[in-house]
């Protein structure tokens, strides 16, 4: 799974780095993604009743609390690590129907995604509204 993540959605193969350095720096980085988004994963099946600063920033929660509403008819407990990956999952796409099974890698990556964009467009508005 570690490689399908640094492959299909880190589309390491397509980068176009010419000197081995910056390839190398680029892998390191690719890394780190895709086992956060394989530990995020593997974590919501193993301990959903965890903390979510166990996985996320405070900035991380609130912004997903901002973003989506609700689990939908998932049952999990609120303010939970679980619950906040559900909650990630549906940003990327996860429909948290009561029959569905837990998100995979796939939305993980996609909810980690969007997420991070949306962090720092809110970062940059931020830096932008002190300037004025």
């Amino acid at each position: 799974m570690f490689h399908k993540i640094l492959k299909s959605g880190c589309k390491a193969e397509d980068s176009k780095l010419r000197t081995a350095d910056r390839l190398a720096n680029l892998m390191a980085m690719f890394c780190i993604l895709s086992w956060r988004i394989l530990w995020l994963t593997m974590l919501n099946r193993t301990d959903p009743n965890k903390s979510p600063t166990t996985a996320f920033t405070g900035v991380e929660i609130a912004l997903l609390d901002a973003l989506v509403n609700g689990v939908g008819s998932r049952k999990c407990r609120i303010a939970t690590l679980g619950y906040y990956l559900v909650k990630l999952a549906r940003l990327g796409g996860y429909l948290a129907r009561a029959n569905d099974p837990p998100p995979g890698n796939i939305v993980m990556w996609r909810g980690l995604s969007r997420l991070t964009d949306i962090e720092l467009g809110v970062e940059l508005s931020t830096i932008k509204n002190v300037g004025n």
